[in-house]
């Protein structure tokens, strides 16, 4: 494949660019949970006809945001990095992590000696004084350790000097940064001094790397990379390698590492910032592979691993890098990626610098990937001064309007695809919603209904960014109301509302319980535990769907097994105690869990992927018949975990696909297959996918669920 030219890599000029539901149905407790809700308030003005509806449940709960939840890309090479109006800005933008020495810089750059040999580095950009900016802000340093060009030794002596002699109290330390990319695997972008460049190299350095600066500082969090799933190269295996990149990274390091990293470009032959935004789909189901490849090897320690998305931007290239569309996707991706599961994300880049001029949205796009112009030209054309905001500026500052480290995220749902929705439960009660209207020409009309939230009779706070705004804008007095509002054209809006007196989790005696733990799963089962919570009188277990939540399970202590559960189901759900009067609390963070297949199932299915490369893939079938009959006529069925799953092509068999569903039906003259495992019938085929590629979770034979091989 192809690669476009990288952030943070430096340009060829040496200056950068860049539970099914129980079938028992649990009625009276039922009658605990509050009824959808679509509360009115009085409204200053009539507001026109809804055609968006947007639900809101605040016992859905997705995580919490974390201190360091909104993060920047800080470069060496950027001569403004530690203006003082960086720090202003960040601090006003609610920013709480800050990278560092700036993408593919950190393998080659030299700490000690502020050196990168073959490329650039700016005046007044080392450690110290990046650490001034990142102290004014009141953010946290994420540090790139120099894997490519560097040492252990080095690595150890960075976190002495800002741990023990600087006192930084620096946490996060990544191990390189796109290493995938130095040449393994055919295209090289990432320097790399090591002669064996493979996975398994990586692996073996990352833990000589942990064991040596954990050995200054016990206290510092140790980062693998990860490539994207879906995303180049994964799914590729390299020669002699025992599988692709994250496979064999993750078998190997998973007992020494405390998060992995992932970055994320929309990408694709159209550069526009509209079809990116339309690629953000993508997103949680990738990042939901990421985290089910740190079950497979991590196990019960998995949730000790984070996951930190420290790049984030529309494309490697071309326009509508700095227009209007793109700060919409920054808002839309921040809160994308934090409700599935990452505790940081980092916008590539703070300054860029100027690529194709365009227009867009009549207003100039400097082809830039930074937040803040930096006040250079392309040909007669300069950007701004430098450290005007961008557009995709206002978009991260306006999910700081949304909420704050410590506050809930739940769950939001729109009913129409050019209008996201993402809502916080603020610790003080109060609820905000960030409505983003990705349709350029139209005005979107929002009817808001919630469950588990009673909004009061006094007016929202609104802020909109939209244009004509100069800045987020608080628009309080425009007539919104807590059921109803009306969010501009390519425009943003943030509706925080008050709760009823008397309702909601404040009033309840109980607090919130335990993120809830997977004990033990069958084919059926699932066994969850939890840590228990002051005034708790008893417990309800919750799934999502959605934005929608159903009861699937009721304890009076902190351990429930859900039942009569699909093979192969995966299922979120979270935990609320209920206080004596019946009220309940804020939910737990949520568990995703799978359930398997049964192990005395009448058939076996090994799916087995040969080889993949990105977007496409080879997979072999094989089936076996366990029971004491032959099966003649044979069909495996199957449906694709997401959607961009398909298959292209196939052979030994014929392949029918709706949807996600795929069956297979047995060639015409194939023979039966025999009882008891005597036989197997094989099959192959040539597979797609548009972003990550988990395998199928239940196999299905003649309409039998099936064991895996």
């Amino acid at each position: 494949m192809a690669l476009l030219h990288r952030p943070g890599r430096p340009a060829p000029t040496g200056r950068p660019r860049r539970l099914a539901r129980t079938t028992a149905a649990l009625a009276a407790t039922l009658a605990l949970l509050p009824p959808l809700v679509a509360a009115g308030g009085a409204s200053a003005q009539e507001v026109p006809a809804a055609d968006v509806d947007v639900h809101v449940n605040t016992q859905a709960a997705l995580g919490r945001l974390s201190d360091t939840a909104r993060g920047v890309n800080a470069a060496v090479w950027d001569s403004h990095m530690n203006d003082p109006e960086v720090a202003a800005l960040m601090k006003t933008a609610d920013v709480g992590a800050m990278r560092y020495p700036g993408g593919s810089y950190a393998d080659i750059y030299h700490w000690e000696t502020h050196t990168a040999p073959g490329g650039y580095v700016a005046p007044g950009t080392g450690f110290d004084a990046f650490m001034g900016t990142v102290r004014a802000t009141g953010a946290q340093p994420i540090l790139i350790a120099n894997y490519g060009s560097g040492t252990p030794e080095e690595a150890a002596g960075w976190v002495r000097y800002a741990n023990v002699t600087k006192n930084y109290g620096a946490k996060y330390w990544e191990i390189g940064n796109e290493i995938y990319g130095n040449g393994h695997y055919g295209s090289g972008w990432e320097h790399d001094d090591h002669a064996d460049k493979s996975p398994r190299e990586y692996a073996r350095q990352v833990r000589a790397y942990a064991a040596a600066m954990k050995a200054v500082d016990p206290t510092v969090k140790i980062g693998a990379v990860l490539t994207a799933p879906g995303n180049w190269p994964d799914g590729i295996t390299g020669e002699g390698d025992p599988g692709d990149w994250n496979h064999t990274v993750l078998s190997q390091v998973t007992d020494v590492i405390d998060f992995v990293t992932v970055h994320w470009y929309a990408g694709g032959s159209d550069t526009s910032a509209d079809t990116a935004m339309s690629r953000l789909t993508r997103l949680p189901g990738e990042l939901r592979e990421v985290r089910a490849q740190i079950d497979r090897y991590a196990g019960a320690d998995s949730p000790r691993i984070g996951i930190a998305l420290t790049e984030v931007n529309t494309n490697t290239g071309g326009a509508q890098l700095t227009a209007r569309p793109n700060g919409l996707f920054a808002a839309d991706a921040f809160m994308t990626a934090l409700e599935n599961g990452v505790f940081n994300v980092d916008w590539w880049n703070t300054h860029n610098g100027p690529g194709a001029i365009t227009t867009v949205d009549g207003e100039t796009d400097y082809g830039d990937m930074g937040m803040l112009a930096s006040g250079a030209c392309t040909g007669d054309v300069c950007q701004p001064a430098p450290n005007t905001p961008f557009h995709p500026y206002y978009g991260m500052k306006m999910t700081g309007e949304l909420g704050t480290a410590g506050d809930t995220m739940v769950a939001a749902a729109s009913s129409a695809q050019d209008l996201s929705a993402h809502a916080v439960h603020r610790r003080d009660g109060r609820l905000s919603v960030l409505l983003i209207n990705k349709n350029p020409d139209a005005a979107r009309t929002v009817d808001l209904a919630y469950a588990g939230f009673s909004p009061s009779a006094v007016a929202p706070e609104v802020s909109r960014y939209a244009r004509g705004d100069s800045d987020i804008t608080d628009v309080t007095d425009s007539g919104a109301s807590a059921s109803r509002v009306t969010v501009p054209p390519y425009g943003m809006l943030t509706v925080t509302l008050t709760p009823k007196p008397g309702t909601g989790s404040g009033a309840s005696a109980a607090g919130t319980p335990g993120t809830p733990r997977l004990e033990a799963v069958t084919d059926t089962t699932a066994r969850l535990s939890w840590a228990g919570t002051t005034g708790a009188a008893r417990y309800l277990v919750q799934e999502r769907d959605g934005a929608h939540t159903y009861l699937v399970g009721e304890t009076t202590g902190t351990s429930v097994t859900l039942r009569n559960l699909p093979p192969g189901s995966t299922h979120t759900v979270n935990v609320l105690a209920s206080d004596a009067a019946g009220r309940l609390a804020a939910p737990s963070d949520p568990l995703t869990f799978t359930t398997g297949t049964p192990a005395d199932a009448a058939c076996t299915v090994d799916y087995h992927r040969d080889t993949s490369w990105g977007n496409g893939f080879v997979a072999t079938v094989s089936v076996r018949n366990l029971s004491d009959t032959p099966i003649t006529g044979w069909t495996v069925d199957w449906d694709w975990p997401t959607d961009g799953q398909s298959v292209s092509s196939g052979w030994n068999a014929t392949f029918h696909q709706s949807g996600r569903h795929v069956r297979v039906t047995a060639p015409e003259n194939a023979g039966p297959l025999a009882p008891d495992g005597a036989s197997t019938a094989s099959f192959g085929f040539v597979g797609a996918n548009d972003g990550p590629n988990p395998d199928p979770t239940v196999f299905r034979l003649n309409g039998t669920v099936c064991a895996g091989g």
